[in-house]
């Protein structure tokens, strides 16, 4: 957002190595089966993990090509024009993506990645208008991403995936000067949620009941590598909070650092864009 480039991010040698290896794996599947849409889509997958994003943004397309009703490439190729900064684009696809499932029964989305558990947890229709949501969140478009994060919502099926959406829906409730509505969310926070994966947003939304304190999590985000999650749902409590220079500095902080794929990184571009700051 600052006219910097970005690159590749750095993996650890045994991660792109595993990942490298199932990029392989499923470029021999889909030469094996190239009119089957499922190998093409997990070849786009693969290489977006290893940060392959172009790449994956051309697979995404190509099965777009070949299978033009199969949302599931609007809906890849929507998540990654959101890494690449192209909102609008990725808004065109998820909108596409949400039209074509329209009517339809929703499916659960497989990993990718895996959690502990081995249990996916996240939907097509779901991610669908999750993604849809953040991309007119970072657009500043409020109310039409509480529209699909409300829908998004309705899907849900697990503690996981509504605290992801709850964590998204309260800062921006707050940021239109619905408190009510943002309270009202905070409500069904409670100890007893079964996380397997949003953690970060879980802490986060415990920080806005008042359960948790701001230094603490950034400083197990520092040990955990989540520092651009963290950084940004704390960044956004300061700023909500009236400490804009805490929040500024944290921003500046998250930008500065190399998770530039994450969501709350880019969400910290757009407040520094919209503050008239500079990354650097």
């Amino acid at each position: 957002m600052f006219g910097r480039p970005l690159y590749r991010p750095a993996l650890a040698p045994d991660r792109e190595a595993r990942l490298q290896a199932q990029l392989d794996s499923a470029t021999r599947v889909f030469e094996a089966r190239p009119g089957d849409p499922d190998a093409l889509l997990w070849v786009g997958r693969r290489l977006a993990y290893l940060g392959h994003y172009r790449e994956a943004i051309a697979a995404f397309t190509r099965g777009i090509a070949l299978h033009p009703a199969d949302a599931r490439f609007y809906r890849h190729r929507g998540h990654r024009y959101i890494t690449s900064r192209q909102f609008d684009q990725a808004i065109t696809d998820l909108q596409l993506a949400a039209m074509l499932v329209e009517d339809k029964a929703d499916q659960v989305e497989p990993d990718g990645q895996p959690n502990a558990a081995g249990v996916p947890l996240s939907t097509l229709q779901g991610n669908i208008y999750y993604h849809l949501g953040l991309a007119y969140y970072l657009r500043q478009e409020f109310a039409r991403a509480i529209t699909q994060w409300q829908r998004a919502r309705e899907l849900a099926r697990n503690d996981d995936t509504r605290a992801a959406i709850s964590y998204w829906l309260y800062l921006t409730f707050r940021r239109m000067g619905r408190p009510q509505e943002a309270a009202e969310l905070l409500r069904g926070i409670h100890p007893d949620l079964r996380i397997m994966e949003n953690q970060p947003y879980y802490d986060l939304l415990r920080l806005y009941r008042g359960e948790l304190a701001p230094e603490p999590l950034l400083e197990k985000a520092r040990t955990d590598g989540q520092f651009a999650t963290y950084g940004y749902g704390v960044a956004s409590w300061y700023l909500l909070s009236g400490d804009t220079t805490r929040a500024e500095s944290l921003l500046r902080r998250i930008v500065d650092g190399p998770d530039w794929a994450a969501f709350g990184y880019i969400a910290a571009e757009i407040e520094l864009e919209r503050s008239g700051s500079q990354g650097r």
